[in-house]
């Protein structure tokens, strides 16, 4: 098997790692963790960098790149429904848990938000708890709001 290719962006909320192949975007990563056997190759991210510099610039508000997240059918399921989520709104857990047919599985439904290997590109950032309250989040949650702020145009981050 072939390793990933990865290269590190800088960014206004600070280093992202991007990986993946020629034919999709794999994985973003916070703070510049990058794989040992990943081959650092700028090539395959062109449109994604650029187009996550347009989303920081708060000129794009939906990505078109192609994306290959590895996760089991529920996890897909639950990141299906992240990318319907538009621009500048959020949403629950329990909102996605009942979109996916699986009204009870909230807690599950978070797992799979944490576990989202594309953050920001599926925007994993969107869902919030059900009082209204910000809750984890990879990048932490000074990343997540400056995100939704973004989003929200309350923010101009580049």
């Amino acid at each position: 098997m072939t390793p990933l290719a990865c290269w590190r962006l800088e960014t206004p909320i600070g280093p992202l790692v991007l990986a993946g192949d020629r034919d999709a975007l794999h994985i973003i990563r916070f703070h510049g963790e990058q794989e040992q056997a990943w081959v650092v190759d700028r090539l395959p991210f062109r449109e994604a960098i650029e187009q996550l510099k347009a989303y920081f610039a708060g000129k794009l508000t939906e990505f078109n790149l192609a994306l290959a997240p590895e996760g089991t059918p529920f996890q897909q399921s639950v990141w299906r429904a992240l990318l319907t989520i538009p621009y500048g709104e959020t949403t629950t857990y329990g909102a996605i848990a009942r979109q996916i047919g699986k009204p009870a599985a909230i807690r599950a439904v978070g797992a799979a938000n944490g576990a989202n290997p594309i953050p920001i590109v599926i925007p994993c950032h969107r869902v919030i708890g059900s009082n209204g309250k910000l809750t984890g989040f990879g990048g932490g949650l000074p990343t997540k709001e400056r995100l939704l702020k973004l989003e929200s145009r309350q923010l101009h981050i580049l």
